[in-house]
């Protein structure tokens, strides 16, 4: 039997990862402290153990959020990676190539919860070139963004074939 393994990385391809085998957890975290890391209403969690891993391209930069947490991040477009702390490490969630495979299943730091946050699937939805009179330079968009699958060599990384 294969080892099950999920892979991701930064937005712009200069670090990448591999998580082999299950997840520990999936979660979503409400604190201040992590709305502020991911510029976001919340922030999404795998919850893993750091042996299970590989690093297959680049390095996070690091930043010490607290005396406890340590927050990895990519120093070439600023994506955010990881979350290490005493207790373990967590992976960004939106980071994986395919986060649609791992649904949260629990939620952290209630207390800083906004309270808008449980009626955003309510809202109206567009996809992205709904309205592209009112933005018709999306018509001619060309993404600089790593692709969501494993490259030997990505033109916007730093790495060059032969590095991995």
């Amino acid at each position: 039997m294969a080892m099950q393994f999920y892979t991701g990385g930064c937005q712009c391809g200069a670090v990448r990862f591999r998580l082999h085998g299950k997840p520990r957890d999936v979660s979503i975290c409400h604190c201040r402290m992590c709305q502020k890391a991911f510029g976001n209403y919340f922030a999404p969690f795998v919850a893993c153990h750091p042996a299970d891993v590989e690093w297959t391209r680049g390095a996070p930069k690091q930043f010490a959020s607290s005396n406890f947490v340590t927050r990895g991040f990519c120093g070439d477009c600023g994506t955010p990676l990881t979350y290490e702390a005493p207790d373990g490490l967590s992976l960004a969630a939106g980071a994986f190539d395919d986060p649609a495979t791992l649904p949260p299943t629990l939620q952290y730091g209630t207390e800083g919860k906004l309270p808008f946050t449980d009626h955003l699937s309510r809202l109206p939805g567009h996809h992205t070139d709904f309205d592209i009179e009112s933005a018709p330079f999306l018509a001619d968009i060309v993404s600089n963004q790593h692709p969501d699958e494993e490259m030997p060599f990505w033109r916007g990384s730093l790495s060059q074939p032969g590095d991995e």
